[in-house]
């Protein structure tokens, strides 16, 4: 972790946001809150925090669409709070594209887990995803493009299709291992290292993200197929330029 971790608290819960700020700031963070949307746009409009903790049950804006608002613009690392432990809100908080999930009430110490979990995750691939001869230009299916320097995906038609860190990660894992059958439990340990209790279904939200950013048809995808029962692969020629 460095002394210049930026975490910025998003909760209407005057005394949550006070608790989890006097706690991250004596762990070495440093540390913003905001009540609502408007007061979040407000931190974000003059810095750039390293992860935003997200409370869904927000006035006005909630935080479901307030991690669709930021993911549409940055790959800032999201973690959703929320009162409901259901299996649909962690559901859509994925497909919002948030990087972890926690349900209140919870014990800040596993809150502090999960955000140095989440900034190791975004900060670094995993070992056998790191490139030894630096950076490298994939192209597959067509004319897509990926370009590790600078983690950008570039559609056939020149235009570049923001990825979270998430969607970055798991299209690099797919491209890495083209034409191999990858179970759920595998593509876990080749994006998240298992440090963190993996969603049911967080693997499968992750892939329908992506099939959607690369344009493939969710009923017949032609990119990145479905074996029934077995898991996924990615159904395209893969080169290097």
């Amino acid at each position: 972790m460095s002394s210049t971790d930026h975490i910025l608290v998003v909760d209407d819960d005057q005394e949550i946001r006070r608790l989890l700020g006097d706690y991250l700031t004596r762990n070495g963070y440093r540390v913003s809150t905001a009540g609502d949307g408007n007061e979040m746009r407000q931190v974000l409009a003059h810095s750039k925090p390293d992860l935003v903790v997200l409370d869904v049950m927000l006035p006005g804006t909630d935080g479901l669409e307030l991690c669709r608002e930021l993911r549409s613009q940055s790959t800032i690392p999201v973690i959703m709070l929320t009162a409901r432990d259901e299996e649909m809100d962690r559901v859509i908080g994925l497909e919002m594209g948030a990087d972890d999930y926690l349900a209140k009430p919870f014990n800040p110490r596993e809150l502090l887990a999960r955000i140095k979990s989440v900034l190791r995750r975004t900060r670094a691939l995993p070992p056998n995803l790191r490139q030894s001869q630096g950076p490298v230009c994939y192209r597959f299916a067509g004319g897509w493009m990926v370009d590790t320097s600078n983690h950008q995906l570039k559609a056939p038609d020149g235009v570049l299709v923001p990825l979270s860190g998430a969607e970055y990660r798991l299209l690099l894992t797919f491209l890495e291992h083209a034409g191999a059958v990858l179970t759920r439990d595998q593509l876990l340990d080749l994006t998240r290292g298992r440090e963190a209790s993996p969603f049911d279904r967080s693997i499968d939200v992750q892939v329908s993200r992506l099939r959607q950013k690369l344009r493939d048809d969710a009923r017949h995808p032609r990119i990145i197929c479905t074996l029934r029962s077995e898991g996924y692969i990615l159904a395209s020629e893969v080169e290097t330029v």
